[in-house]
């Protein structure tokens, strides 16, 4: 059997993956195929973290050009990333899957606080971690978060999945003759303000020499063949 080529990798979700083709919330079939996924990537030894989005239940950003405050919609925000974490957790312990959700904004009732030590030991153990509610601060997308948490957890790989199988010059959705990068450096993401993540986390990954892996989140198989470096993918890292 292929060996991965990462030991220990963190996999960026956002929110609307959750929602399958519904307006709002979770489709449980889509949340199941995602953690299934996921489960035969953990079967194979490799430690994970998940950063999830709550894009599906509550926009922060939206909220605020509507006329809220800021800070008040971001931390709406940050618990609706709570409620996905749970979604996710109660579905991988389904699969017969360890976990731990470890929340930037402590809720002991419902899941533990987020610890770099606690959350490094939990991964050690075999357990798939579930980083929620952001930074726990205001102004800082769950882009920026999964960029610190892989960083601070000493992940060899940020993971992003999507909606397309890389990172394009145009939306392909929309426009049919964009072309799909194979390899990008941080500069050109920065430079010609690809949606790859926004430029914090982009900042924060290229300081840190840590490499992004953007690839389909909705492609059968595709997790796996990417942690063992093969599949269709855009992989954005220092230029050579």
């Amino acid at each position: 059997m292929p060996s991965p080529s990462y030991k220990r990798i963190l996999l960026k979700l956002s929110g609307e993956a959750l929602m399958g083709d519904q307006q709002y919330g979770h489709d449980i079939a889509t949340v199941r195929r995602i953690c299934e996924e996921i489960k035969s990537v953990h079967a194979m030894g490799v430690q994970i973290c998940l950063v999830v989005g709550g894009g599906n239940i509550f926009r922060g950003m939206k909220a605020a050009e509507a006329g809220m405050d800021r800070a008040s919609g971001d931390y709406m925000g940050m618990l609706a990333t709570v409620m996905n974490a749970l979604a996710i957790q109660n579905v991988l312990e389904h699969l017969e899957v360890d976990t731990r959700e470890l929340s930037a904004i402590h809720m002991h009732s419902v899941c533990e606080p987020y610890i770099r030590r606690r959350a490094t030991r939990h991964m050690e153990h075999g357990r798939v971690v579930i980083c929620a509610a952001g930074t726990g601060n205001p102004f800082f997308t769950t882009d920026t978060a999964a960029a610190l948490r892989a960083v601070e957890l000493e992940c060899e790989v940020l993971m992003k999945g999507t909606q397309v199988d890389g990172v394009y010059t145009a939306d392909p959705h929309k426009d049919k003759t964009a072309i799909r990068y194979d390899t990008l450096d941080y500069r050109t993401v920065l430079e010609k303000d690809l949606k790859v993540m926004d430029g914090t986390a982009i900042a924060l990954a290229r300081e840190n020499k840590l490499p992004i892996v953007v690839f389909s989140l909705h492609e059968h198989g595709r997790f796996r063949e990417v942690v063992m470096g093969k599949g269709v993918f855009t992989i954005v890292k220092e230029k050579c």
